[in-house]
């Protein structure tokens, strides 16, 4: 029997803060098929994420550890004082993405120890403004987040990484087509995402052996996607309109990180893999077959 066998391998999950959404998913995909699993949350989420798993609110995960990331930030010399010196930050040590790195290596033996990177961060502080109106701070914030952090993550974490790593992210199909409502420089992000994959596909495949991919996955009405503020509408219409008219499943997609995380995905790398039941394939929506059938009477 073929199966996804991730035993002795260890993962970094960055962006979980609760277990509604595609990382947590992932995270637990990774467990079930051997898999140790590490993750890195957003300080500020950090307290209420620790408290929900003491009180066993959150779906059981055995995780090695949690680590504090804010991944706007590639050193804690970046990090304004203001930011620093917030007490959901100041009791946490370096949150910085280089901080999180340093903290894995020692807590791992400081040389080779991690197989799998999963990046689930995203962030756009006007994701609901149009990118008319959509202000350059806003727009630099969500590639910083969005985007830029993989690099930053996997430039930094290759070291780590042992023999037939692998890294995966998740991206949207705004990155593709026009989505009104979801702005404020997220599109922009997402597309920037997938191009990076390609170029890290190539330079840390040459360079350090890593294979680098994305998935491109339907919505999901996660609690941080709530913020977009529309993705009840979206889920519903992705349900009426796709190939298979089924709502999405986190773990759908979270099968597949699963497997392109795994060696039987050994030849798969620099792709953005769509997990959204064919929702991308289809070039207008699908007729009301009901109000189809009443205006013919």
């Amino acid at each position: 029997m073929l199966a996804i066998d991730l035993t002795g391998k260890r993962a970094l999950v960055a962006g979980v803060a609760d277990d509604a959404g595609y990382g947590f998913a992932i995270a637990k995909a990774l467990e079930q098929a051997g898999c140790s699993v590490c993750l890195g949350t957003w300080p500020p989420a950090l307290n209420i994420f620790e408290t929900l798993i003491r009180r066993g609110k959150i779906a059981p995960l055995q995780i090695e550890k949690i680590y504090p990331l804010d991944a706007a930030w590639d050193s804690l010399a970046d990090v304004p004082e203001e930011v620093r010196t917030n007490k959901r930050y100041s009791e946490r040590g370096d949150f910085s993405i280089q901080g999180m790195v340093d903290a894995l290596g020692r807590d791992f033996g400081g040389g080779p120890c991690l197989d799998i990177l999963v990046h689930s961060l995203a962030n756009g502080p006007e994701v609901k403004k149009p990118l008319l109106e959509t202000s350059r701070a806003g727009y630099l914030a969500a590639i910083g987040v969005s985007a830029y952090s993989l690099t930053s993550l996997v430039a930094r974490l290759a070291p780590l990484m042992r023999p037939g790593g692998a890294a995966v992210s998740l991206t949207y199909l705004a990155s593709e087509r026009v989505v009104p409502g979801y702005g404020g420089g997220m599109s922009s992000a997402k597309a920037a995402l997938e191009s990076d994959t390609r170029v890290l596909a190539f330079e840390a495949g040459r360079k350090h052996g890593l294979r680098v991919n994305t998935i491109s996955a339907g919505p999901l009405a996660s609690r941080a996607a709530s913020a977009i503020g529309m993705i009840e509408e979206m889920v519903k219409y992705y349900g009426q309109n796709s190939p298979l008219p089924q709502e999405l499943s986190a773990a759908e997609v979270a099968n597949v990180a699963a497997f392109l995380c795994s060696p039987l995905a050994s030849g798969i790398t620099g792709a953005t893999i769509h997990v959204d039941k064919g929702y991308h394939v289809m070039g207008r929506a699908v007729p009301d077959v009901a109000a189809a059938a009443a205006e013919k009477k």
